[in-house]
């Protein structure tokens, strides 16, 4: 029998159960809307016929340019989930737990080394924790740690840390007058982007390290610490410069200077000219009767 073409008669009722059955078994258990279309009866040129998605819902395609020539509606884009997976959520609520019952330094680093909700520990060598002066004005916030980081359990020790260490003396800073950290205290496998799931987990362990240090001027090293910290999906080059405001530091609110990270400027020398004007713009509010 040939059935490349459409069947001559209809479906018996033995066959078209076969058929609904098969659709089951594949999984198609829902149907497109409530009541069938003949598509055959649609006129060609007419806008084709789709079921609204329920609400909240983003559409799952872009849409397609209308047949006649004139572009589709863009539909607006929805914001991201900020739900994470039940298990990593679980975790940066544990996380935010154990934060904010440490009331010291050395208790949140021990808290940190104790922590089992972030994957990224059993791959470093070391915990990440801080250098400086936690007594300092100025707190930097960097990124990730890097293999020499990682080595040696500091932030910003090599290349990058050494032009952080020229660009802070340009401006008569040195680590006895800063204290540093970064977003994450463990270096992802390979120098890897981290996961989001990974900076949620992370995230309040830098809250509480900003409310336990209480700086009075943060310096935001890379689009990942901007990001994180001002709640941004803002590029670094469109913040950098620009004087934000950290403001979830036990209701107290914090200047915030975003600038470019060490190690981009090491890919990008040129851009150096940017990072001396974001510091001396960093200086001028040092030097300031009063930098809060």
């Amino acid at each position: 029998m040939n059935r490349s073409g459409p069947p001559s008669l209809p479906l018996a009722a033995d066959e078209a159960a076969a058929l609904l059955r098969f659709y089951v078994d594949a999984g198609v258990s829902e149907a497109l809307a409530e009541a069938p279309v003949d598509r055959y009866m649609l006129d060609e040129a007419a806008a084709p016929v789709v079921t609204a998605p329920p609400a909240g819902d983003e559409p799952r395609h872009s849409p397609r340019a209308d047949p006649r020539g004139a572009p589709a509606p863009v539909q607006p884009r929805a914001a991201p989930p900020a739900a994470l997976p039940l298990d990593d959520a679980r975790a940066a609520e544990g996380a935010r737990a154990i934060a904010a019952a440490c009331k010291t330094l050395d208790e949140l680093r021990a808290a940190l080394e104790s922590f089992e909700g972030c994957p990224l520990r059993y791959t470093a060598k070391n915990l990440v924790f801080a250098d400086g002066n936690p007594k300092a004005r100025l707190m930097l916030i960097g990124e990730a740690p890097g293999r020499d980081e990682d080595l040696q359990g500091l932030p910003f020790v090599g290349r990058a840390g050494q032009l952080l260490d020229r660009m802070l003396a340009a401006i008569g800073l040195d680590r006895t007058s800063v204290y540093i950290v970064n977003t994450l205290p463990w270096r992802p496998p390979g120098n890897r982007t981290p996961t989001p799931a990974e900076h949620a987990v992370c995230m309040p362990f830098v809250e509480r390290h900003i409310e336990l240090v209480a700086p009075e001027v943060l310096l935001l090293l890379g689009g990942v610490s901007a990001k994180q910290l001002l709640h941004t999906d803002t590029g670094i080059t469109r913040l950098r410069g620009k004087w934000s405001t950290y403001n979830n530091c036990g209701g107290r609110d914090i200047p915030a200077l975003p600038t470019l990270h060490p190690a981009y400027l090491l890919r990008q020398p040129a851009q150096k000219r940017l990072a001396w004007r974001d510091l001396q713009s960093l200086q001028a509010r040092l030097e300031a009767p009063s930098a809060g």
